[in-house]
């Protein structure tokens, strides 16, 4: 059985979103054996740090916060699709082309996941590509960008994907995972009361709902 392991290593000098030093991650250790039998580290880091899942909370003041997302939407079949050639916007053009149904978790490999450092012009899930994900009533859907969106005023990806249900994952890496389907395992950090939380992704080769 073949696993891939789709989510972005924490580390001080990762990337993160538009290069901010606030949102650079802060491991210490802060216990030692030179001084203690034990070795004990500190993290410190923003809850949008890396892969991670948002909560409708982050984009709409009456969403739930992450203890209100169902692990049953997280944990399933996935599939994976090749937006590699996008260079922009991933629109609704782009996501006919694929077989997409109810109830699908829908995860865009793009560009982004070839790239270590930020790029500002990022590959994004346009407006009209998030309305018609919620058509198609998908679960979820996830990307291989620190954000889903880019630069679009009143932030229309987010909250057309919320408002009709639809999970959000981002910063995904998705280099090396062929185009298919997949059963996915996305577990959140049990964070509570807040609009975000780093998650492990998995994918599962082979392995059916």
């Amino acid at each position: 059985m073949k696993v891939y392991d789709v989510t972005m290593a924490i580390s001080e000098n990762m990337q993160v979103y538009k290069n901010k030093p606030e949102k650079k991650p802060s491991i210490r250790v802060v216990q030692d054996f030179d001084k203690a039998t034990a070795r004990e580290s500190r993290i410190e880091m923003d809850v949008h740090t890396g892969t991670h899942i948002d909560s409708p909370l982050h984009m709409l003041p009456e969403g739930g916060t992450m203890e209100t997302l169902s692990l049953e939407t997280l944990i399933g079949s996935s599939k994976v699709l090749d937006m590699t050639h996008v260079t922009d916007g991933v629109r609704k053009p782009d996501l006919e082309k694929h077989e997409i149904g109810e109830g699908d978790f829908i995860l865009l490999k793009t560009r982004n996941s070839m790239e270590e450092e930020f790029n500002f012009d990022f590959i994004y899930l346009a407006e009209c590509g998030a309305k018609y994900l919620a058509e198609k009533k998908i679960r979820g859907v996830g990307i291989d960008a620190l954000g889903v969106e880019r630069a679009q005023p009143g932030h229309p990806t987010h909250k057309t994907l919320f408002h009709a249900g639809v999970l959000i994952i981002e910063g995904l890496r998705l280099a090396e995972v062929p185009e298919g389907e997949y059963f996915m395992v996305a577990a959140p950090l049990k964070v509570m009361e807040t609009e975000a939380a780093p998650a492990r992704v998995l994918l599962f080769e082979g392995i059916q709902d």
